[in-house]
């Protein structure tokens, strides 16, 4: 689909793979950069990248296996480093490598802007997590310490996914209404119902959820058998398994220095990152929709929110500045449900972090 006015693409080579970006605003101006989430595209920041305000240049790039860039192998083992890493050939590419980059992570992006963050702490100017992951993944932890269910990740990985929404990505069904179709899974996680945005940026967004690169390389990735209830591992190649709790471990980013200002926003009704996930299979298990389900004395919902909580309150005891906003009536996606309320909180913390 067309841009908005305002709005530039850009096809850039750099060091590791093409990347497809997005930009708005003066190029001389502070960077500001967008990482987006999983099953979507920088098509989603669009209406935040054409509202920042003057003097700063936004970037929203795909990451690799998603919108328009390249799809390369994910290596899960590396946990979202390889994301990360691009992140970093990308702004050396562009020659804004050595600025500080003020950088919003939503949702899976949130943990490769945290991964950043523990990579590159002096380049990072202020850093903004909407929804993010946990800092120890998603599925198979038990506390806000990130302790493993099991030792082998089982209830996380690339067999966490729902394989009739991947073969809906697959087959590119961007017309469906039913439950698994990516405009249904949109409509009633990324936002919380009732709201919608307008039909013609709800078939941009879907068609960006339907660039998503699929198959054991990407998404969901592979799995592995396990003894452990629900039967499933994490494999080693692929998007879920970057997020299971044996290859991600970002608590490091307690520690970093020096420590860019946090603003950890999210929406009160979120049902995907949480402390009661409806894509956590111990969740599922509780609601007894994921059959033999151990009981929460073996393996109780991942703590999404307390696990984030917990490494910023970290953050905080060792120098760092963090503040939380939670937004009523929102579910996934401040930036797009919430957009007033989001900007004002988003643009006022850009600039304090100056």
């Amino acid at each position: 689909m067309s841009l908005a006015p305002g709005l530039t693409a850009h096809q850039i080579r750099t060091s590791r793979l093409l990347t497809n970006v997005h930009t708005a605003g003066d190029p001389d101006g502070i960077p500001v950069v967008l990482v987006h989430g999983n099953v979507s595209s920088n098509r989603f920041f669009d209406e935040l990248l054409l509202a920042l305000p003057a003097g700063y240049y936004g970037i929203a790039p795909d990451l690799r296996g998603y919108g328009l860039s390249e799809t390369l192998p994910v290596n899960a083992t590396r946990g979202v480093r390889d994301w990360s890493d691009d992140l970093r050939a990308l702004f050396e590419t562009m020659g804004v490598a050595d600025q500080p980059i003020h950088l919003l992570g939503w949702s899976m992006g949130g943990g490769v802007a945290i991964q950043y963050a523990i990579d590159y702490p002096a380049h990072v100017a202020s850093l903004t997590l909407q929804a993010p992951v946990s800092p120890y993944g998603f599925g198979g932890t038990i506390d806000p310490s990130g302790t493993p269910a099991y030792a082998d990740g089982a209830g996380s990985g690339g067999g966490a996914a729902n394989p009739e929404f991947v073969q809906r990505l697959v087959r590119k069904e961007i017309a469906a209404t039913d439950a698994n179709s990516p405009r249904a899974v949109m409509n009633t996680f990324y936002f919380k119902p009732p709201f919608q945005v307008a039909p013609v940026v709800e078939d941009r967004l879907v068609e960006s959820m339907l660039a998503t690169a699929t198959g054991e390389n990407n998404y969901p990735g592979d799995l592995t058998s396990s003894a452990n209830w629900p039967g499933l591992a994490p494999g080693v190649r692929g998007v879920l398994n970057t997020m299971a709790p044996t290859h991600l471990d970002l608590s490091s980013f307690a520690g970093i220095a020096p420590q860019p200002p946090v603003l950890w926003i999210r929406g009160a009704d979120d049902q995907i990152v949480a402390d009661f996930s409806l894509f956590d299979f111990a969740a599922l298990g509780q609601l007894g929709a994921v059959p033999g389900w151990p009981g929460s004395d073996v393996c109780p919902p991942q703590p999404m929110v307390s696990q984030t909580r917990a490494v910023l309150d970290r953050y905080r005891a060792n120098g760092g500045a963090y503040s939380e906003i939670v937004l009523e009536d929102c579910g996934h996606s401040p930036h797009i449900e919430k957009a007033a309320q989001f900007q004002a909180a988003f643009f006022a913390f850009l600039s304090n972090s100056l």
